[in-house]
């Protein structure tokens, strides 16, 4: 009896260890570092201004799995990429420092039991707007239908001649429009308007040019006074065809010219 009962403690012991491996083995299984087995993806339109966004690609070992990106510029050829500084999110916004180059993304896998990273392709090679056109000065003009939010119009250039009004006479406003990218803009639709009001005749609304430029001829009214120190102030605004006058891309800017006493 006694060796009977030798044989079950033994025969029990065998059995406990053998669950213990058993459960031993299924823990290492479910602790699985992570392992790429697709690479990520880059999606979207690779183009200045565009939103491109990292795909995760497929991933082997333990879940739940987090994911932390990191985007990448490389050169023309996919080579020689560096990391974009703070550019850490799932979608990135692409800018015009990415122009002619290929955008990468490094995806970074991680579960209770590790980390693992993958890079993906690169995109194709970044383009600017569409219809974007090289000036003679080198810039790049493009046109409104091209500048969507969440950049915006932008009037960098005022000029007036002559630059001091001393009489009411007709004088020139050349006015130009560029982006927060700085992009040149043509087409772009911008109206001239003197505070306080019936100072100039109201002009119509006129497109900006190749260039981004506007010219206009302003006339005074006998409300204008001619003083000297004094000056008109003008209200200009820039929009793009179709977008509500006081939203979409539109852009205002306050300013003046000079008066001076009549010679």
């Amino acid at each position: 009896m006694r060796k009977v009962q030798v044989l079950l403690v033994a025969g029990a012991a065998s059995a406990l260890t053998a669950l213990v491996t058993l459960v031993g083995m299924a823990g290492a299984e479910a602790n699985v570092v992570p392992a790429n087995t697709e690479a990520p993806t880059v999606v979207g339109t690779a183009s200045d201004g565009q939103l491109v966004v990292a795909k995760d690609g497929e991933w082997s070992g333990t879940n739940p799995m987090t994911f932390t990106y990191q985007w990448l510029r490389c050169d023309g050829n996919g080579a020689n990429c560096a990391t974009i500084a703070g550019a850490t999110a799932q979608t990135y916004r692409v800018v015009t420092a990415d122009v002619d180059h290929r955008l990468k993304v490094s995806v970074t896998a991680r579960n209770v039991t590790g980390t693992a990273s993958a890079t993906s392709r690169g995109s194709a090679a970044v383009a600017r707007p569409a219809g974007a056109t090289r000036l003679a000065d080198g810039r790049y003009s493009i046109p409104a239908t091209s500048v969507q939010l969440p950049e915006r119009l932008v009037i960098s250039g005022v000029e007036f001649a002559p630059r001091v009004l001393n009489s009411r006479q007709s004088f020139t406003g050349r006015f130009r429009v560029t982006d927060t990218r700085g992009y040149v803009v043509r087409d772009a639709i911008v109206l001239v308007t003197g505070v306080p009001l019936g100072w100039i005749l109201q002009p119509q609304e006129v497109k900006t040019n190749v260039d981004g430029l506007v010219t206009l001829q302003l006339q005074p009214t006998t409300r204008l006074r001619l003083v000297r120190g004094g000056s008109m102030v003008m209200f200009l605004r820039a929009r793009k065809d179709g977008d509500s006058i006081l939203a979409g891309i539109s852009s205002r800017r306050l300013v003046r010219v000079r008066t001076a006493s009549p010679s």
